[in-house]
């Protein structure tokens, strides 16, 4: 007689494995070697650490576990941070804290500490159980982040040298200092992403900026861009696509640097205290010894015409964006600023 699927025997499973305990979770854990765990008894003295901070230590497991052979590992210089063993025994104080580890072989490593003190029903301090965690990794990309930013800030500062990382173009997210340059709020080239740029020049960039996206290539244009002082200068804009095995870009990253600065600025830097000296009559003979017009200043510097009239009358002050575009502009037509006997300013056009 044949027998129905649901009266058909059951093989049997075998036992079932054991439920894993916390000894097996935490072994599990500092397998990786980034954490470890310990634990001093205040009643009886006994101070236990686990095999993974053993590990994270640097030190052999028959080594004797001692809350001051801890302290006698952390950087001196971040020793003060950590409770002392009275702290935590007398007063029951135990904090969080993020120090340096010196191993006996000479690495460090960053570790966070956390703990907690366990109190008698009086209130006493009876034990206390800590753990670390190495975030030497974690702590090192933070200051590979703090840098690179530091560096961008220093080179739109000092150079008017901009970069920036975007998903897709046109650029629409600038940081604060490009910003402050343009003088025009987030929202703004948001909502128009020509703002930066000086009107009459909108529909070329409108119309060549996509087209050369579109590509997918490296490219560079030069859009004119309307400075926050009412200004106007030439910026190169480089332009380049970052893939990550994609055939279309993942992102584009823009550097953005003075058109000008590309020849000008080396030699510029070599004469501070020239340029410092330069005043509004020697702008003025400059341009008589080239026979240039305001106008024609205006042109070979990339400013308004406006702009120029205040440098000559000394309205915009030595700090002004705008002089070294003006300074540059004279130089590439052959003016030397010189500096004579007495600090004076020569103003010369070799032949």
């Amino acid at each position: 007689m044949s027998t129905s699927p649901m009266s058909s025997p059951v093989s049997n499973p075998g036992p079932r494995p054991a439920d894993p305990s916390s000894d097996d979770f935490m072994r599990l854990i500092e397998a990786f070697g980034l954490t470890g765990a310990w634990r001093w008894d205040f009643v009886t003295g006994r101070q236990v650490w686990s095999s993974g901070l053993y590990r994270l230590l640097g030190l052999p497991e028959s080594e004797s576990a001692s809350y001051e052979r801890l302290l006698g590992l952390v950087h001196p210089a971040d020793r003060d941070v950590l409770e002392d063993a009275a702290q935590i025994v007398q007063a029951g104080i135990f904090g969080s804290h993020t120090v340096r580890l010196i191993r006996p072989d000479g690495t460090a490593r960053t570790v966070v500490s956390r703990g907690e003190v366990f109190f008698s029903a009086e209130g006493r301090p009876v034990a206390v159980t800590g753990v670390l965690l190495d975030v030497t990794d974690r702590e090192r990309l933070a200051e590979m982040h703090r840098l690179e930013q530091q560096r961008r800030v220093s080179l739109a500062r000092q150079a008017q040298v901009f970069i920036y990382t975007e998903p897709a173009l046109p650029l629409t997210e600038y940081g604060p200092d490009f910003l402050g340059l343009v003088g025009l709020r987030r929202e703004e080239v948001r909502a128009n992403w020509l703002s930066p740029i000086v009107p009459e020049e909108w529909p070329r960039w409108r119309e060549e900026l996509p087209r050369l996206a579109a590509l997918g290539r490296p490219f560079s244009i030069t859009p004119t861009l309307r400075l926050a002082d009412g200004a106007a200068a030439p910026f190169r804009m480089t332009l380049v696509p970052l893939r990550e095995g994609a055939a279309d870009p993942s992102c584009w990253t823009a550097v953005i640097t003075p058109l000008e600065g590309e020849e000008t600025l080396p030699r510029a830097q070599a004469r501070p205290e020239v340029d410092q000296a330069v005043e509004g009559c020697h702008l003025r003979a400059a341009r008589g010894l080239l026979d240039w017009t305001l106008n024609d200043l205006a042109r070979a510097s990339g400013l308004s015409l406006s702009t120029v009239r205040r440098l000559e009358e000394e309205s915009e002050g030595p700090a002004s964006r705008s002089r070294p575009h003006v300074l540059a502009a004279l130089r590439e037509a052959g003016i030397v600023f010189t500096l004579v006997d007495g600090g004076a300013v020569a103003v010369a056009r070799p032949e």
